[in-house]
């Protein structure tokens, strides 16, 4: 008899990485919910018990920065489970400032999950996937493409994930491994609650960039009212997960692939600043 398939999701407790682990258990993986703090799991397990697939997932610590906890995870995986078919990076965390406004630590704590976060998960979850001919599929976002205002440091750590994953993947393909980023854009999750902006507090300490600030600040929380759904923007993650042979990159919507192709056809950076200009003024 074959074992199920087996998936590592990081960043379960909430958005996306919750309806990815309950719509990758729906899909008949195995599958392995992991959050830094796992007293945060309650939202998961009885989503979990909702959909009637508790069975089928199994919460468990994993902190992306703490290379101990990942291998410690994993080895736990494979001890119990025998093998791992699929890594989604999910977990990060948002970050809204200017450099002149913030500290190069914060830049670093931005990169610190964003980037190495996945380096690192990736790096140890790598040859387990070369022996089940397996896949990363990794949550960046459109972010990633197009840089965007007040979000610099957050924006620089999507950037580099999608290029050392655009880089990876033909490597890993040749070991068997697929890889893919999957791109959400605007998401009503508790990702964008969880910063924990005190707007007032931002715009008095901005200084000279409060009014490009207090722009930014009504423009996104205009956009977030027409924002997907963490199931709609997870869904795109199990296509990925399922599918014989998925896509490099995949976007979550229409609006997340006009965007994207915002950059993918500005040569010369124009339409990009046009575009992204016109939220801060």
């Amino acid at each position: 008899m074959t074992s199920p398939k087996t998936v590592l999701i990081t960043g379960t407790s909430s958005g996306i990485g919750l309806a990815a682990a309950i719509g990758a258990a729906r899909a008949g993986w195995t599958t392995i919910a992991t959050m830094r703090d796992t007293g945060k799991a309650e939202a998961l397990l009885n989503a979990a018990a909702e959909a009637g697939v508790a069975d089928r997932i199994q919460v468990k610590r994993l902190d992306v920065t703490d290379p101990a906890s990942i291998a410690a995870c994993l080895d736990e995986v494979i001890a119990e489970h025998g093998r791992l078919d699929a890594l989604v990076n999910n977990a990060g965390a948002a970050q809204v400032g200017t450099i002149e406004l913030m500290s190069v630590d914060d830049v670093r704590a931005a990169m610190e999950v964003n980037f190495f976060g996945v380096v690192a998960a990736t790096r140890a979850a790598l040859p387990h996937l070369r022996a089940t001919r397996g896949r990363v599929i990794t949550v960046t976002s459109v972010g990633g493409m197009v840089g965007q205002p007040f979000n610099e440091a957050y924006c620089a750590a999507k950037f580099a994930v999608e290029g050392f994953m655009e880089s990876l993947a033909p490597v890993a393909a040749t070991v068997g491994v697929d890889v893919t980023v999957v791109e959400p854009g605007a998401v009503a999750s508790e990702f964008v609650a969880n910063i924990g902006l005190d707007v007032p507090a931002l715009l008095a300490a901005a200084g000279p960039y409060a009014p490009a600030l207090q722009a930014y600040i009504a423009r996104t929380q205009q956009s977030y009212g027409n924002a997907q759904t963490p199931a709609e923007a997870a869904a795109p993650i199990i296509d990925a997960l399922t599918a014989d042979h998925p896509a490099f990159r995949i976007q979550t919507s229409e609006w997340a692939r006009d965007f994207v192709a915002t950059t993918l056809a500005d040569l010369d950076g124009s339409a990009v600043q046009t575009l992204t200009g016109a939220w801060v003024r």
